[in-house]
């Protein structure tokens, strides 16, 4: 294995190519909805007599794929298209209003009543900072398989918007088997677009069916390469054990791997194998959606012209970032990539 490195002058050349970009995300568009209940204000349930948690503030925003269109406006992409479907209902008001404050086109994000807009619903109590603050999360999901119209959609104007971007991310967020905007079907006419169009980066991230992407760049977790599920806290996944399993899973998908390591960084596979070092970051942090945040900030690098090993350096610089922003949807601006360079390199020599 190796290590690299990224100058000042070389990540502000990146980043300035950044607002020139062209991005489309297509999967599983989820919204996130804190409740911040105040827990000087619980009274009974005239009901139940059970305890009425009051909610003083309601604070709402993109989430799963809705998290990565965060972190490229945040990023200052030039343009963004969301790609996948939501239902009818008042959820998909509130995340269609939230890509449009994020400067994301919602033209292909269609609509059906036959569907829920997937929701996390996450009250916390609001005089408790951080994490210990989040009570029992409430989860909407759809669980049946998607319509076949509905499908047809998404591959139509995945077929559409190819030609005007210079990457497709998918993020392939529901666990249930096509029952999200990733089908098998999709995935399928993902592997032809990306045969065709060889100038446009295709990146893939799946919870469950990283191993079924074939020509796309893959980003996935060192536990996801070596097929453990259930990883314990703390756990890391052995090198050599996680290096067989990411050239048989480069052999397969014919394409680039990012693994992610948390705060050890990435290794890259182009098919070479490169340790990219992650960034130590302080105090208390709050990981949720760190692996969104380093795919918004390797594909937009890539589309700016840095190398599959600078744009794992920067992505790693992004993740840190947000780690560290706690009970909220973290990003990541474009100048605050220059101190976090500095501090990378002062811990890695």
């Amino acid at each position: 294995m190796s290590s690299t490195l990224l100058t000042t002058e070389r990540l502000e050349e990146v980043i300035s190519r950044f607002a020139s970009s062209r991005v489309a995300v297509l999967g599983d568009f989820f919204l996130d909805k804190y409740l911040d209940v105040d827990p000087s204000r619980e009274e009974p349930s005239v009901e139940t007599g059970k305890p009425a948690h009051q909610v003083a503030a309601v604070r709402c925003s993109p989430g799963a794929a809705g998290t990565v269109v965060s972190n490229l406006s945040a990023l200052e992409t030039g343009e963004l298209h969301a790609i996948g479907f939501t239902g009818d209902d008042g959820e998909a008001f509130e995340l269609r209003r939230g890509l449009t404050q994020l400067r994301c086109s919602t033209d292909h994000l269609h609509t059906t009543a036959q569907r829920f807009t997937p929701t996390y619903l996450k009250p916390r109590d609001m005089t408790v900072a951080g994490l210990a603050g989040e009570h029992s999360r409430y989860d909407t999901k759809n669980r049946r398989p998607t319509p076949a119209e509905v499908e047809r959609a998404v591959i139509d104007s995945l077929t559409t918007v190819v030609g005007q971007v210079d990457a497709v991310i998918v993020m392939d967020q529901v666990e249930a088997r096509d029952c999200g905007a990733v089908t098998g079907v999709v995935r399928e006419r993902l592997a032809e677009l990306a045969v065709m169009h060889p100038n446009v980066f295709f990146w893939a991230d799946s919870r469950r069916r990283i191993h079924e992407y074939r020509n796309l760049i893959i980003k996935a977790t060192e536990f996801e390469a070596v097929g453990d599920e259930d990883p314990r806290p703390g756990e890391t996944a052995d090198v050599d054990v996680l290096r067989a399993a990411v050239t048989e899973l480069r052999t397969k998908t014919g394409a680039p791997l990012f693994i992610t390591r948390g705060e050890e960084g990435m290794f890259v596979s182009d098919p070479q194998w490169t340790a990219v070092p992650g960034v130590r970051a302080t105090g208390e942090t709050d990981t949720t959606g760190a692996g969104d945040s380093a795919t918004a900030g390797c594909v937009l690098a890539l589309c700016a012209g840095a190398s599959f090993v600078e744009a794992a350096v920067i992505g790693n610089l992004v993740a840190s970032i947000t780690v560290q922003q706690l009970a909220a949807t973290g990003t990541a601006s474009p100048d605050q990539l220059v101190p976090r360079l500095q501090q990378w390199h002062e811990q890695n020599g």
